[in-house]
């Protein structure tokens, strides 16, 4: 089983410079999932790009031919088959707009298919590392950049280029000297593309992530607005916010500054060309090298030769947005989890509940050692309470225990097997949670009890919620059942969210039960209720119960106390208070601070 380090996302300014043609390539390897589309959609843009610059031929052939000539019915002719070229120019660019859309949109709904299940498979590390904000951008905002180079820059840049090609072909049939002139010219405005896309480049990035701060910063704010409000922190955190909306908008100022130098640049070199074509083109024409309608010819032409290069030029400022996003999306898809199941690792049949933790050793970071050599063992069907101040390591050890995170040193073992040797959903599929801060989806009240058991019933829902005697205070809802539920468990109070999770927990059918401050935050009325049912929860089930209120783990098998991330005393409840030691102290203040709160007086 690998682990690897834990390492923040990287700034712009430490990143390599952008590699086009790799980005490029893994963006299009999303299109050869629909190859009959893109094989229709290619031989639409090819043609596309022929008809422009047959278009162009068509006109200077007609004024060339029969306006010059005076041939009026060959005037008409020629306007009515420009017409009808036209219409079909028309159809085809409809078909490459339509074809373009059907590719685009089946490219970037794979590509969040692949990301969201990306994410799914990450670690808890991972999430504690990276703001919500930044992952929701990137599913949001770069994957529509990478939406809009599929479906639009990818082949108007194909379009152009392909008519630069045709362009040049029939410029060098009109007159080759002048079409080498023509070819010697476009290494400058190669060059000045070059250029722009080195600074393009670099900015757009710092664009890009400048946003991303902007977004998280958003979405943190939006969840912590209680606490904002409630310590009266909205001018500061207004202040903080500006502060990175100024610093985005300096970068997309900036970005503007690259465009409104380089693209009026290169239109106006293209228009220099075209000045220099004039005046080569004169000169051949009063030394009886060309005509003056092949010269007249050749200009039309060369407009459509050189237009693709301030089209580009617009385009490419599109191109960096969708391969910046590109690079965000794929190095977050190509960030491996911090750990993942061993090869060899196998599923485990129904756990007796036997946990062993023999010498375990644990830090969330190198630096930041939170457990120390803790070993003990839980038999089958016995409670094990974890107690201690906070920072202790209590949580932690739930965190391992659950597979959240892999010891550093020392093993976790489970029915006889090491904790690595078993595949985390086969475990996880017989654990059951209740934490103190529960989350609840957005849905009904149903739902979120079925999330557990996605095949149960409506029956098997409502004989859960009975057997826990919790089914007046679900009845007792607007809508029963069928209440809906906000985001987070929002609509309901904090004890009628740990009904949900408490019947959630007992609709999994866990093997192991763990309760991480599971009734700490709730009414002295509620935590009866709540205690009344833990007792048909925690029948035949090994249970870890994570716990400040000390009343609430008086008849578990062992308490494990814990300080600085060892286990500094180990006992029942009768036997601690016996010794009068780190256990007793904490429970005589219990006992103080409830009297308090009975007789506040």
């Amino acid at each position: 089983m690998s682990q690897k380090p834990r390492t923040a996302e990287a700034e712009p300014g430490q990143l390599p410079p952008l590699e086009f043609l790799r980005l490029f390539r893994r963006v299009f390897s999303y299109t050869a999932r629909y190859p009959g589309v893109r094989a229709r959609l290619f031989v639409v843009v090819v043609l596309r790009a022929a008809q422009l610059s047959i278009v162009t031929w068509a006109l200077a052939a007609v004024i060339n031919g029969p306006i010059t000539h005076g041939d009026w019915p060959g005037t008409l002719l020629g306007a009515l088959g420009f017409l009808a070229f036209i219409l079909f120019t028309q159809v085809t660019f409809g078909f490459r707009i339509y074809y373009a859309l059907r590719l685009g949109e089946g490219a970037i709904r794979d590509l969040r298919r692949d990301t969201f299940a990306h994410l799914q498979q990450m670690t808890a590390g991972f999430f504690q590392q990276m703001k919500a904000g930044r992952l929701i951008n990137r599913m949001t905002s770069d994957v529509e950049a990478i939406r809009a180079g599929v479906q639009d820059v990818l082949f108007i840049c194909i379009v152009n280029g392909g008519q630069m090609v045709f362009t040049g072909i029939i410029l060098a049939f009109t007159d080759w000297v002048l079409f080498l002139v023509a070819l010697a010219i476009a290494p400058v405005l190669w060059w000045v593309n070059l250029k722009y896309r080195t600074l393009a480049s670099d900015g757009q990035r710092r664009t890009s992530e400048s946003f991303s701060r902007v977004t998280a910063s958003l979405a943190e704010s939006i969840d912590g607005i209680r606490v904002t409000q409630g310590f009266v922190r909205q001018e500061v955190n207004a202040a903080q916010f500006q502060g990175l909306v100024s610093d985005h908008s300096r970068n997309v100022i900036y970005n503007s500054r690259i465009n409104a130098t380089f693209l009026p640049l290169l239109e106006f070199s293209a228009q220099v060309f075209i000045a220099l074509l004039l005046v080569v083109g004169s000169w051949r024409v009063l030394h009886g090298g060309a005509s003056v309608g092949t010269i007249i010819q050749f200009l039309f032409m060369a407009s459509v030769f050189f237009d693709p290069f301030r089209v580009l030029g617009t385009q490419y400022s599109l191109l960096v947005t969708s391969l910046v996003g590109a690079e965000r999306v794929f190095r977050l898809l190509d960030r491996a989890p911090d750990w993942t199941d061993a090869p060899e690792a196998t599923g485990i049949d129904k756990i007796r509940g036997h946990v062993e933790f023999r010498d375990v050793t644990f830090g969330y970071t190198p630096r930041q050692r939170v457990l120390n050599g803790v070993s003990f063992t839980a038999e089958p069907g016995q409670m094990v309470a974890l107690v201690g101040h906070t920072g202790s390591g209590k949580s932690s050890i739930i965190n391992l225990l659950t597979k959240a995170y892999l010891p550093d040193c020392g093993e976790v073992f489970i029915d006889g097997r090491e904790i690595r040797s078993i595949r985390s959903d086969a475990l996880r599929a017989q654990l059951g949670l209740v934490q103190q801060q529960n989350f609840l989806f957005s849905g009904t009240i149903m739902d979120n009890i079925r999330f557990a058991r996605p095949e149960a019933s409506d029956l098997e829902v409502i004989k859960a919620t009975k057997a826990l005697n919790f089914l007046d205070l679900i009845e007792a809802l607007p809508n029963g059942f069928q209440t809906l539920v906000g985001e987070g468990g929002s609509g309901l109070s904090v004890g009628q969210r740990q009904v949900v999770c408490f019947t959630r927990a007992l609709m999994a059918r866990p093997r192991i039960l763990i309760l991480d401050e599971a009734t700490s935050a709730i009414d002295t009325v509620t935590e009866r209720r709540l205690q009344q049912a833990l007792e048909l929860l925690l029948a035949g089930r090994t249970s870890f119960v994570v716990a400040h209120r000390l009343s609430t783990i008086q008849r578990a098998d062992q308490i494990l106390v814990l300080a600085k991330g060892q286990i500094v005393e180990r006992g029942t409840h009768a036997e601690l208070l016996v010794r009068r030691g780190v256990y007793a102290g904490l429970h005589e203040r219990f006992l103080t601070n409830t009297a308090a709160e009975r007789d506040p007086a």
